[in-house]
């Protein structure tokens, strides 16, 4: 063992720089979540009160948002932040989080009033747990609830597919699942674990007590749905030979049925997207602006700057700190949104076919175009269209949406992914009802159009597209 000493030079990123790196890929409301919190732990940093409007242009006049077409790429955009000497350009416009009321008393806040939800799968197994059934049984069971969906159907086509999932010693059989099945469409709500719609209507007409009324459903919701759907009480009655009064009777009974038990539990998880840009067409250009929702209201705070100026600053070290932190939090939120306007001007520049004719106009692309053409590094295009959305009259698209590989055609020309995919979802959406296409004949489709992809990928962009397989399709499931 010995000690010795050698010098090497490396390259590293400093905790500020950490940081910054950090904050360029949040999304904007995390983003916005903080600079709220730079806001309330820093003095010298103050948001622009919207109800003071003479008072905040006497601090920092309103700033236009930028706003250029992508022939303007290239430019450096429209946006002023606080410099180092502190002029009147302190505020960065923006619609930001506001001011909340706060309280140190937890238990005081409304949100602790709020009832918790339960799921479907927690309610289902509450029930399960009381019922005195062996240890091997009731595993059995929770595993059908597992795999329920949300709704409350178990969207599965034989139940030996559970099999290799459950390790159990002996094997599971398809009988065991199929009395655990049974169990579980036992329980409330009633039709749950049902794997179609005519099964999840049946299991609910035990709560019909008229035995007469409860046979006519049955053979309504077994023979006669799908005429159901054109209300016509009278052609049912005849072909059933059956009093209209009473097919009447029994088609509102079946309408107050719940063919999707298990939405009464839990909410979705909804998520609502704020873009992040907007593009409109204006004399047919293409133009790209911030959205004005997304950018906190933060500025120096002027009074509170020029206090502390006016007094040695080697007293007040850590004033002096937080007087540089507030300075690199407002260069920071310039920086962002600079990049981000940037790195979807360009694009807009290079995919405007795409806002003219649709997803199949989408051209091949890369981080590396877009970097070059800001000047930035790829490493930063990603994360800046990381949880970045684009508003355009055809939808709201994250920016990575617009990115995608190039592939070649039998002439020879490069098509993108996303043009598949687009002429995928035609294909899927202009099939025949009773005959469904396959991924094989959707592979065999493409190629005849000259864009030869393998089975595999067609599958993946089918599962991108949210479609189910084709036996799903033809069965209406």
């Amino acid at each position: 063992m010995y000690l010795h000493t050698e010098q090497r030079q490396q390259q590293g990123l400093s905790p500020r720089l950490q940081q910054a790196v950090r904050l360029l890929q949040l999304s904007s409301l995390d983003f916005a979540h903080e600079v709220q919190a730079a806001v309330d732990s820093n003095p010298f940093l103050d948001t622009v009160d919207d109800e003071a409007p003479d008072e905040a242009a006497a601090a920092a006049p309103d700033m236009p948002l930028p706003e250029a077409t992508h022939a303007d790429a290239l430019e450096a955009p429209a946006v002023t932040m606080a410099d180092e000497g502190g002029d009147a350009q302190d505020s960065w416009q923006t619609a930001g989080p506001s001011d909340t009321p706060r309280s140190d008393d937890l238990d005081a806040s409304p949100m602790n009033r709020v009832a918790a939800e339960t799921s479907l799968s927690e309610y289902l197994l509450r029930q399960l747990h009381v019922l005195p059934i062996p240890p091997r049984d009731m595993l059995l069971a929770e595993a059908i609830v597992e795999s329920l969906d949300d709704d409350g159907y178990l969207r599965m086509d034989d139940l030996s597919e559970l099999i290799p999932v459950i390790e159990l010693d002996p094997a599971v059989t398809v009988p065991e699942l199929q009395i655990a099945l049974k169990r579980v469409q036992s329980l409330e709500p009633a039709g749950v674990g049902a794997r179609s719609v005519v099964e999840c209507l049946l299991l609910q007409l035990d709560g019909i007590e008229d035995a007469r009324e409860r046979e006519l459903v049955r053979l309504l919701v077994s023979e006669k749905l799908e005429s159901l759907a054109h209300k016509d009480a009278a052609t049912l009655a005849k072909q059933l030979g059956r009093p209209v009064d009473e097919v009447a009777a029994a088609c509102a009974r079946i309408r107050r049925l719940d063919p999707r038990p298990g939405w009464r539990f839990g909410s979705a998880d909804i998520r609502y997207i704020t873009p992040d840009v907007i593009v409109k067409k204006v004399r047919n250009n293409w133009t790209v602006s911030l959205n004005p929702a997304i950018v906190p209201k933060v500025r120096l705070h002027r009074v509170y700057a020029e206090m502390f100026q006016r007094h040695q600053q080697a007293q007040h070290p850590e004033l002096a700190s937080q007087l540089r932190e507030a300075r690199w939090t407002l260069r920071n939120v310039e920086q962002r949104f600079a990049t981000i306007l940037g790195v979807a001007q360009a694009i807009v520049k290079r995919q405007h076919h795409f806002f003219d004719y649709g997803p199949l106009a989408m051209k091949p692309m890369g981080l590396k175009e877009i970097a070059e053409e800001v000047g930035v590094h790829e490493s930063t295009v990603s994360r800046v269209t990381n949880n970045k959305y684009m508003a355009t009259p055809s939808g709201v698209f994250e920016l990575k949406y617009f990115f995608s590989r190039a592939m070649t055609a039998t002439s020879g020309t490069a098509f993108s992914g996303t043009a598949i995919r687009g002429l995928i979802k035609d294909m899927i959406e202009n099939e025949k009802p009773d005959n469904p296409l396959s991924d094989a004949e959707i592979t065999r489709q493409l190629a005849q159009q000259g864009f030869v992809v393998a089975r595999r990928t067609v599958t993946k962009y089918r599962h991108l597209l949210k479609v189910e397989p084709v036996e799903r399709r033809r069965n209406g499931t």
